[in-house]
């Protein structure tokens, strides 16, 4: 599993457009696509924001960013929402995940 990380900050007066424009529009476009196991929005100081996405592998988040899967994927409506964010999304390889009641150890040295 691969988690994809990106943070932007709303622009003044604009959190909760931003927020709408997340719920409405973006998690549920990133939810639909084949290989998205779950997305998460996370907010600080009321206008920041980061976006956790988990996948299935590389290649579901091509899918959705394209040949250059840390490429930042944001819509002009986000842009205009936004007074700064990264250009840039980071990935996660999941090494060690804990849920109740079970605990799967992936092998910390290896790479999907």
């Amino acid at each position: 599993m691969v988690i994809r990380t990106w943070s932007g900050t709303a622009r003044p007066g604009a959190a909760e457009a931003y927020l709408t424009f997340l719920d409405e529009v973006m998690v549920p476009k990133i939810a639909a696509l084949p290989g998205c196991l779950g997305v998460e929005v996370l907010r600080r100081s009321g206008d920041q924001f980061v976006v956790q996405s988990r996948w299935s592998g590389e290649d579901a988040i091509e899918r959705f960013a394209g040949p250059d899967p840390e490429h930042a994927v944001v819509p002009d409506e986000a842009r205009a929402l936004l007074a700064s964010f990264d250009d840039r999304a980071r990935h996660f390889h999941v090494a060690i995940e804990v849920t109740p009641g079970a605990v799967d150890r992936h092998d910390p040295h290896s790479r999907p």
